[in-house]
């Protein structure tokens, strides 16, 4: 079954480029938590510091890209203290 197409809220097209920007509309935004509290993510090297540390996503607009990481992160920690929340407003920051 395919995904239902998003609908487009706004779209700019560049005619130099030809590359579109689209803002889509989304019900939520899921990301994953570590004992109810936000966290960063990095992976990097035990042998090489090249390329460096890498800062990776822990929050998606898709419910399946999170729950697949918490699945990811408790299997690799021995753990259940990941978990996914629905996140549907914030606190404006300027």
């Amino acid at each position: 079954m395919s995904r239902p197409k998003p609908k487009i809220l706004l779209e700019y097209a560049n005619k130099e480029n030809f590359k579109i920007e689209q803002i889509l509309d989304s019900e939520a935004i899921w990301a994953v938590f570590y004992k109810g509290q936000p966290f960063n993510l990095k992976s990097g090297s035990l042998v090489a510091s090249y390329p460096g540390p890498k800062y990776k996503k822990v929050s998606f607009s898709n419910p399946g890209h999170a729950i697949n990481l918490a699945k990811k992160l408790n299997r690799l920690f021995k753990t259940k203290d990941f978990e996914v929340m629905k996140l549907t407003q914030g606190e404006k920051v300027d």
